[in-house]
């Protein structure tokens, strides 16, 4: 088996649209990114990589890159999915936190759940999302930034 983390922090923008783990959140500062800016989709996208020794997200997905401006982060993950497989290894669990100041997470946790499971090809109880606060403190307790950190485990085909 392997592990892998990931991590990612985007800064937070009322002009944006906030999208968490492939969901949009209509409540709440969006994030500001080359891509949709899916700090939890590219934690988790991350973790994945590294757990499979692959590398990480910028190596496949380069910020620079105008092909990935406005992408979907949901097809970062499905590709690491890939690579991974080719690789030889299978996705046995995510677990993530988010960590904001706003929007209050509690509403959104459960859609969340559901849609990283439906885009990792896993069920819903393979996948945890948890939020945290940074109470007031640093640039996610201002409210300037929100950040995501992932664990995955990856057990062979």
């Amino acid at each position: 088996m392997r592990i892998g983390t990931g991590s990612d922090l985007h800064r937070v923008d009322d002009g944006e649209i906030l999208v968490l783990g492939g969901v949009i959140i209509e409540e709440g500062p969006g994030l500001v990114g080359h891509s949709d800016a899916d700090v939890l989709l590219h934690a988790i996208t991350d973790a994945v990589l590294g757990a499979a020794a692959l590398g990480d997200i910028g190596k496949y997905f380069p910020p620079d890159d105008p092909r990935y401006e406005h992408a979907d982060s949901a097809d970062f993950l499905r590709k690491a999915l890939e690579l991974t497989r080719e690789a030889g290894w299978e996705l046995a669990n995510i677990d993530s936190t988010v960590t904001t100041e706003r929007p209050r997470m509690a509403p959104y946790i459960e859609p969340i759940r559901e849609r990283l499971a439906e885009i990792a090809g896993v069920a819903t109880d393979q996948v945890s999302v948890k939020a945290k606060s940074a109470e007031g403190l640093d640039a996610i307790g201002r409210g300037e930034a929100m950040s995501a950190q992932a664990v995955v485990l990856l057990q062979p085909r």
